[in-house]
């Protein structure tokens, strides 16, 4: 008898994202969650295995999860967040796991993520130099899931027809490296300046981009 787990790759080879080959059937916008990715997203929770029992019987069903103890979670507008990751793989050092969830981009962060962020960037507000004129724009805000909260993440397999909830950069490790705080400050800023750029130029395609799991620390 088939599984979800004989759907799944044990992991990842090459770049795997958007657009990418690498999703299944080459789809746009799905990004493939690795046997130890779903291992690593079902350890956040308390029963581990009713998880994993859960998705092998509905492969795709989303599932909620508990933040603060494996990781947090940084919850963006969507395209904001998408501007965030273009700094993030572009200019940066890549990024976690990031989901797209009914109108919102899941950025998975570090512990620790979702006490810190909000100082950082009430603190970039109030000192960055040019804010007044508009050169800089501003950062939406951003909620901060950490502990005591919890989210509902994409299950391993894409749901046929639901482009609202998915993988982005899907979990392809049991212990990926994860943003903290100050990266994903560094990733706003920029996607801040990046969106002012855009407004008088013209809308990027989003959903062209590919970002390759190989380059993630």
């Amino acid at each position: 008898m088939s599984s979800v787990w004989d759907a799944l790759p044990a992991s990842t080879v090459g770049p795997v994202g958007p657009g990418s080959p690498g999703g299944p059937g080459g789809q746009p916008g799905v990004a493939v969650v690795t046997v130890d990715g779903a291992a690593w997203l079902a350890s956040a929770g308390a029963y581990p295995r009713s998880t994993l029992a859960l998705w092998e019987e509905r492969p795709h069903a989303p599932v909620v999860l508990p933040c603060g103890s494996v990781f947090d979670v940084v919850s963006a507008p969507a395209m904001f967040g998408r501007l965030m990751l273009d700094r993030l793989w572009g200019d940066g050092p890549g990024s976690g796991p990031v989901a797209a969830f009914r109108g919102r981009t899941l950025l998975f962060a570090a512990p620790g993520t979702a006490q810190r962020l909000p100082s950082l960037l009430e603190w970039e507000e109030w000192s960055a130099d040019g804010r007044s004129d508009g050169r800089t724009g501003t950062v939406p805000p951003l909620l901060c899931h950490g502990n005591g909260d919890a989210v509902t993440v994409p299950a391993p397999l894409a749901s046929p027809g639901d482009t609202s909830t998915r993988w982005v950069v899907a979990p392809d490790t049991r212990h990926p490296w994860l943003p903290g705080p100050e990266i994903l400050l560094w990733a706003a800023v920029r996607a801040a300046r990046s969106a002012v750029r855009i407004s008088i130029s013209h809308p990027a395609d989003q959903d062209a981009k590919v970002y390759d799991v190989s380059r993630r620390r």
